[in-house]
């Protein structure tokens, strides 16, 4: 009724092999309860693998009282029936009817999950909520929760159309971890300076196209936003310099150029595509590479 369990059983073979049924016939059947004083050791009983269950079940009456109905929940029953006699939330989790749910919580770790969604839960049961999507529900709760939400109010936990509000919140948190990345490289912005200082300022230009270097992280985050392309985290390269390519300051490619080898690595316009002044750009670049090159040796 507590809980507590032993395993009456054969031995099980556990060295030199990877199955955990591997039975030792020829012992008897007795109660094993291997590594019990040993804290950092799982005991292999515990682990039993359970892929056919023998269907006859006799119950103690804890258990009946607990809304068990011969259904695992694709779960092992040692460990099913364990937390249902050991923790009442998952009587109330069965008896409300959110079968999915427990078996989420389960899935992912009871003990580590179920205080993340137990208060929230308790305001659906409340207001007659019915998850159908147990996954999508609590994908939905830990993006509330990373927003700083109130779990504890039915507006949000229990919205009317879930995955509408889910697909809205992803698409938030998307750019939230995208503000984040970009202020990641921002705190490089120290570094970059230092190893590219002695190439600020340098500038050429054709008459029709000018060419300039990018002097801070920001600028080349910035460019890749505008341009659509990866270039947001080329500041961290250290044999890159990067320099970008206008015409009237409209942004037209964006150049790497590799300062070990004084040649131009690649150049994109938007969206990684070649332009029509792809060929004039990088013979710019190319025609001034001894400016580069004397900023190098300074």
């Amino acid at each position: 009724p507590n809980g507590k369990h032993a395993t009456f059983a054969r031995l099980r073979q556990t060295m030199g092999t990877c199955y955990y049924d591997s039975w030792i016939f020829h012992t008897p059947l007795e109660l094993r309860d291997e590594n019990r004083n040993n804290k950092f050791c799982i005991n292999v009983y515990d682990r039993i693998n359970t892929g056919e269950i023998y269907p006859r079940q006799k119950l103690i009456p804890e258990l009946k009282r607990t809304g068990y109905k011969n259904r695992f929940y694709r779960q092992k029953p040692l460990e099913l029936f364990r937390i249902l006699l050991t923790d009442s939330r998952a009587e109330t989790l069965i008896k409300a009817g959110y079968k999915k749910l427990l078996q989420r919580i389960m899935d992912s770790g009871w003990t580590l999950s179920i205080d993340n969604y137990f208060q929230s839960i308790r305001i659906c049961i409340r207001n007659g909520y019915k998850i159908k999507d147990a996954i999508m529900w609590c994908d939905y709760v830990d993006m509330l929760r990373f927003f700083g939400k109130d779990l504890h109010n039915a507006k949000y936990v229990c919205p009317t159309d879930l995955k509408a509000e889910h697909d809205r919140y992803v698409i938030k948190k998307a750019k939230a971890n995208a503000r984040l990345a970009i202020e990641k490289q921002l705190e490089k912005e120290a570094d970059y300076r230092q190893a590219k200082e002695k190439f600020f300022g340098l500038m050429f230009s054709d008459g029709l196209i000018s060419v300039r270097v990018l002097e801070s992280v920001a600028e080349i985050v910035a460019e890749g936003r505008a341009m659509k392309h990866c270039v947001a985290s080329y500041h961290s390269k250290a044999d890159s310099l990067i320099l970008t390519a206008c015409i009237d300051g409209k942004k037209i490619e964006t150049i790497e150029l590799s300062l070990s080898q004084l040649r131009v690595i690649q150049s994109r316009g938007k969206c990684n595509k070649c332009t029509e002044y792809h060929s004039q750009i990088i013979n710019l670049v190319e025609s001034n590479i001894s400016q580069i090159q004397e900023r190098l040796a300074a």
